[in-house]
């Protein structure tokens, strides 16, 4: 798959590193530029008893929360994606369940399942959603923060170009860097929320079946299919 339409990577390290790798064996022209970087914040672990489960909806929670999760080790793990719940394994947390669709899907799974004392361990900015009646308790143990453009960035706007939103924050943000070039720029969105965070008047929007790399990477593959039309 040479040629056509540019890829751009958006998301912070260590997954912009890791979308990049996989893009480039499927055969795209791939650009990576962050535009946040993730950091721990300083929080504590509270009593594991207080609870039923955890819940985690990105994988920056686990990679960055650093030792006190260990004293959430007895708490049952829901994860947003595969990539969450294989940080979670490798923090040494025991994943339940994990969920295919977004947070709102899995939390209604959980709810479902009479889970009502969840603590949710999060980022210092988090989207939002029903409870369904549980008590949800937010933990921030990180921060993204964003950071400019590299070097080439409007160069690379430009033209016409496949870019991928791993959130909410990153589809708001890029729809606020990209302004009027969206017209010629496509978007590969790895939720529904992700892709209603971008807003309208795009080129193309495509969005994941699941949330995860594989997904998001397929649909940028048929948006470069149309581009190349």
């Amino acid at each position: 798959m040479t040629g056509g339409l540019p890829l751009i990577v958006t998301r912070p390290e260590p997954g912009n590193a890791a979308t990049v790798e996989r893009a480039t064996a499927m055969g795209f022209d791939v650009h990576a530029t962050p535009l946040f970087a993730a950091r721990p914040v300083e929080w504590r672990a509270p009593a594991a008893g207080d609870f039923d489960a955890l819940l985690l909806t990105s994988a920056f929670a686990p990679r960055l929360a650093g030792a006190g999760i260990a004293g959430l080790s007895a708490l049952p793990v829901y994860a947003v994606g595969a990539a969450t719940a294989r940080a979670a394994g490798a923090a040494g947390l025991t994943v339940a369940m994990t969920g295919t669709a977004d947070a709102q899907r899995l939390l209604d799974a959980m709810t479902s399942a009479n889970i009502r004392r969840i603590l949710w361990l999060c980022g210092r900015e988090r989207s939002e959603f029903d409870a369904r009646g549980a008590a949800i308790v937010p933990l921030p143990c990180y921060a993204v923060d964003p950071v400019p453009p590299p070097a080439g960035w409007a160069e690379l706007i430009a033209a016409p170009a496949v870019l991928l939103a791993h959130s909410p924050r990153a589809a708001t943000r890029l729809a606020s860097l990209v302004g009027a070039a969206r017209a010629h720029l496509s978007l590969a969105a790895i939720s529904p929320a992700v892709a209603a965070a971008a807003g309208e008047g795009w080129r193309e929007v495509a969005v994941a079946e699941r949330p995860d790399d594989v997904a998001i990477l397929a649909q940028a593959r048929a948006l470069w299919h149309k581009g190349t039309k």
